[in-house]
């Protein structure tokens, strides 16, 4: 066979490798690195180069699925299903997915990941079979969930309940103590509502000589776990005693 008539026949443009075909290519490739990209900047496990090859192999796939079987058709016996080696790339994508799914103690991580995967596979099928409107619309599907429907997700979901409680904290005077409970209060989560200081005698235990013993009464308002805070409040310096109690429904 001679050379010219060989070459002709590897690099024939006409037969699935034409400008078409790279074009399709091409397109699998910018899909999926913007996929692979936002992902990337997510710091997640499958990032851009995960996302940009499985695209492009796929459109791959389905070019030979297309294009490269043609020179067998019309021999007797030789019957062609494009769609059994599209049907072999979605089992085999799948292999990829359970990898990057994995357990830890009762979490479930890397579901979302797998997903995308999935897509960017689906995607890349899609640019290489000649639709390249239904690949670019699925990409901004993806980014329209990944990044649309988390913001969604927080204005729908009920917000955390509000705790309302009062503190009554016996401390030592005229040492910045009470500057010192304000900040450790707002530090934890929570809003001071009131604030009422009154005089009175140190708890029983007291040191007498550390100045002149006060109360204040505190009123807040917040998220936190109150036990945590009077425990903090506790260890603080020149505090004699904590007591926690639950306001009205209304604060003041």
């Amino acid at each position: 066979m001679p050379f010219s008539y060989l070459s002709a026949a590897l690099f024939d443009v006409h037969n699935g490798q034409g400008l078409r075909q790279f074009t399709e290519l091409a397109l699998a490739l910018l899909l999926s690195s913007l996929i692979g990209l936002e992902r990337q900047a997510r710091q997640q496990s499958a990032g851009l180069r995960t996302h940009t090859l499985v695209g492009v192999g796929s459109a791959l796939f389905m070019e030979v699925s297309i294009h490269g079987f043609s020179s067998v058709l019309g021999t007797t016996g030789v019957t062609l299903d494009p769609s059994r080696v599209a049907a072999q790339v979605v089992s085999g994508i799948g292999f990829i997915g359970g990898g990057l799914i994995f357990v830890r103690k009762d979490a479930v991580r890397g579901l979302t990941t797998a997903a995308t995967v999935w897509l960017t596979c689906a995607i890349g099928m899609a640019c290489g079979g000649g639709l390249p409107l239904l690949a670019i619309g699925a990409t901004a599907v993806h980014f329209l969930v990944i990044r649309g429907f988390p913001k969604l997700s927080d204005r729908v979901s009920s917000p955390p309940s509000l705790a309302r409680i009062e503190l009554r904290v016996s401390y030592r005077s005229r040492h910045g103590v009470l500057g010192h409970l304000l900040e450790t209060c707002t530090g934890s989560g929570f809003r001071v509502t009131n604030v009422r200081t009154e005089t009175g005698t140190a708890e029983e235990g007291a040191p007498a000589d550390e100045g002149a013993p006060a109360e204040v009464v505190l009123r807040m308002e917040g998220t936190a776990s109150p036990y945590a805070l009077v425990e903090k409040l506790s260890e603080l310096t020149g505090v004699y005693g904590v007591t926690l109690g639950r306001q009205g429904d209304s604060p003041e």
